[in-house]
């Protein structure tokens, strides 16, 4: 499926200079990545062949997911994971190793990539420099330059490529969005994105009303045993070597560690905020503040808000978009001013508001709305987020979350984390991929990786 929102410049035609496209293409800008990469269509009964990378938990669902597939590889840290998944695919190869997948890249066509979100760009990149279709997990990568620098690298690569945003997919999502760019209500100058969840560095009282079952402070000093099976080296990947402990590993405790995850801005933002930016064309924003409580160095907030401010894009007006998360909530919702929801997606037009959330919308004040027809629906529909991967793979096509757009939303996420974490107001530039006022924020940007791994370019 080919994305309707690129549009190529009005001097398309024209001849660009190897300086002006390798500027362009540092920025990412969709006049040079609007078309789809060209990839060499197959039979759609044609099956795949599919590496797993990441086996257990979230990858145990996406690789149900594909199993209409020939699962030919599976990989994960944790030996237990793999023989579970080995059970109902006996035939592939079991590897804990993902760099020891891409030994015989001649196996498989297509990748998924399920690991922790600290190793995402590692394997996806691995995957696109062996010109693999990738399937990879939300968010996209872990820091800002990784995500610029997988969004280049599909470009180049010309294979299909999808992100796990598997709402986005849903029918909800796709009428909103409909709603909004054929002017429901207007131009829309404000939209407020808030979710409920409050998981993160808070009171002990808090996490228990919270329903926050991993509850930690400051990092552990004591060392566990490894769990047999467990490769933690691996698991550790490019992050800074600790001793194990539970706070990490199993299940998603390790996301809300900033050397591991970015808390739930990444998590549910990858969600939450990919309505607002599909619907409103969003890309590169001027500026991002943030606030909350005090950063720590080691954990991600709870609760937490963070500005973003977009200019104009072609006929549509400059916009801001605010995200909440926990305890914060919009001014409108503490107000009374729309319904209370406990998580949801806001547009302030001119001509009147949509409140949506992942299963249903309304269009307020609704009496205004009573007799209103929207517009039939333009945005073509899939079986499932997955399954609109797998066509789009067989058709030589690209996806409706391919890595363009997945790195932009990523990249902008990340940067409400980054301007939360050094407490400024920050001036960016896509271009330089710079705070060009906070040069303190340079190292949140791109995270140091250990000694003996790098991102493959």
């Amino acid at each position: 499926m080919r994305r309707p929102t690129h549009h190529v410049s009005a001097q398309g035609n024209h001849r660009i200079t190897r300086r002006r496209f390798t500027k362009l293409a540092a920025a990412g800008t969709s006049a040079l990545l609007a078309a789809p990469g060209i990839v060499r269509a197959r039979n759609l009964n044609d099956k795949l062949n599919i590496a797993v990378i990441g086996a257990g938990g979230r990858g145990g669902s996406n690789t149900n997911s594909v199993k209409s597939e020939n699962i030919v590889a599976l990989c994960d840290v944790y030996q237990p994971a793999v023989d579970k998944a080995g059970e109902r695919f006996p035939e592939a190869k079991k590897f804990a190793d993902f760099r020891k997948v891409f030994e015989r890249p001649q196996d498989f066509d297509a990748v998924v990539v399920s690991t922790c979100e600290h190793t995402h760009a590692m394997a996806t990149m691995l995957a696109l420099k062996h010109k693999k279709h990738v399937y990879c997990e939300k968010p996209l990568t872990h820091d800002v330059y990784e995500a610029r620098q997988i969004r280049l690298a599909a470009k180049e690569a010309g294979t299909t490529t999808h992100m796990g945003i598997q709402i986005h997919a849903g029918e909800n999502y796709r009428r909103v969005v409909e709603l909004i760019q054929s002017g429901a209500i207007g131009a829309v100058t404000e939209a407020h994105v808030w979710v409920g969840r409050a998981w993160g560095l808070q009171s002990k009282e808090a996490a228990e009303k919270n329903g926050d079952r991993w509850y930690y402070t400051e990092r552990p000093t004591e060392s566990m045993p490894v769990p047999e099976g467990l490769n933690w080296d691996l698991w550790i990947g490019p992050a800074p070597m600790r001793p194990f402990h539970e706070a990490y590993f199993p299940g998603p405790k390790w996301y809300r560690w900033w050397d591991f995850g970015n808390g739930t801005m990444s998590d549910l933002g990858s969600h939450w905020n990919d309505l607002p930016f599909w619907a409103l064309k969003l890309e590169y924003p001027l500026t991002i503040e943030a606030g909350g409580p005090p950063p720590h160095p080691e954990i991600a907030p709870a609760s937490m808000w963070a500005k973003y401010e977009y200019g104009a894009r072609a006929d549509l007006p400059p916009v801001t978009m605010t995200w909440y998360q926990g305890e914060e909530k919009p001014q409108i919702w503490k107000d009374g001013g729309i319904p209370q929801w406990g998580s949801g997606a806001l547009f302030i037009g001119e001509k009147g508001m949509l409140l949506a959330d992942y299963g249903k919308h309304v269009l307020l004040p609704e009496e205004k709305f009573a007799d209103f027809k929207g517009p039939d629906p333009f945005i073509p529909r899939v079986a499932s987020h997955h399954q609109e991967w797998l066509d789009a793979c067989k058709a030589g096509q690209q996806t409706s979350a391919d890595f363009h757009y997945a790195g932009l939303l990523t990249e902008a996420n990340h940067l409400g984390n980054v301007a939360y974490r050094v407490g400024k107001k920050l001036d960016w530039d896509p271009v330089k991929l710079s705070a060009t006022n906070a040069p303190e924020a340079a190292p949140l940007l791109r995270c140091p990786y250990r000694e003996g791994w790098e991102l493959m370019k």
